[in-house]
């Protein structure tokens, strides 16, 4: 059974919760848009499951916020 067909709320939710971290920290909406946010936690799937996203190496998103992201992608995509 593949799970990515039962996620179509859950994306838009990580979505939404990705724009809400992006909005609390100042330091972010100085330094990129919601989108390039965003862009940074791709949704990846293996076996049909997501993968939590990876910290992303290119840009310096400190260990607060990454965690924040990580909070944000579970609770978007738990029981799936």
């Amino acid at each position: 059974m593949k799970r990515m067909n039962n996620d179509y709320l859950s994306v838009p939710l990580f979505e939404m919760r990705l724009e809400e971290i992006h909005r609390q920290d100042p330091w972010l909406r100085y330094e990129m848009s919601i989108r390039d946010f965003i862009a940074l936690f791709p949704m990846r799937y293996k076996n049909g499951r997501p993968i939590k996203p990876e910290h992303p190496a290119v840009v310096g998103v400190d260990r607060e916020v990454f965690l924040k992201v990580l909070v944000a992608f579970r609770q978007s995509f738990q029981n799936r």
